[in-house]
């Protein structure tokens, strides 16, 4: 019997099929406590095209699947339960680089990330900061 989805994990196929609010999505993130792998003391991380990815999973079917290829052999992956809030607002800026979530890596069709610009992350640590000041940017 397969495990019913989390409400991130609807709000992201959601989007990945081209439907639903972008910024239903940010808040549910927001709102939705994921769970992040701890590795060496920290959070696993993972860098790509210039950013930190915080990795994070929308429950544990979903980080069991990422632990198969980055997990401790056949021990169980230590983790965090977060608020994807907190990430975004806490632990993204502390981190002292362009940062961003990635949510559900492993899962086939059901990723999503949310980078570092403004609506998603402080405007302080946004990348496109800069271009929301002088009206340029994208937004949300």
């Amino acid at each position: 019997m397969e495990q019913p989805r989390t409400a991130l994990a609807e709000r992201i196929a959601e989007r990945r099929a081209g439907v639903g609010d972008p910024r239903a999505l940010v808040g549910e993130m927001r709102r939705s406590v994921l769970l992040v792998p701890v590795s060496d003391g920290g959070l696993w991380s993972a860098r790509s095209g210039g950013v930190r990815w915080v990795c994070g999973f929308t429950d544990e079917v979903a980080l069991a699947r990422f632990a198969v290829h980055h997990g401790p052999g056949d021990r169980s992956m230590d983790h965090a339960a977060l608020l994807g809030a907190r990430i975004v607002d806490e632990i993204v800026p502390s981190l002292g680089e362009p940062a961003g979530l990635a949510v559900d890596i492993a899962t086939d069709d059901g990723s999503m990330f949310f980078p570092p610009v403004t609506g998603i992350v402080p405007d302080g640590v946004a990348v496109d900061r800069d271009a929301q000041a002088k009206g340029d940017g994208r937004g949300w």
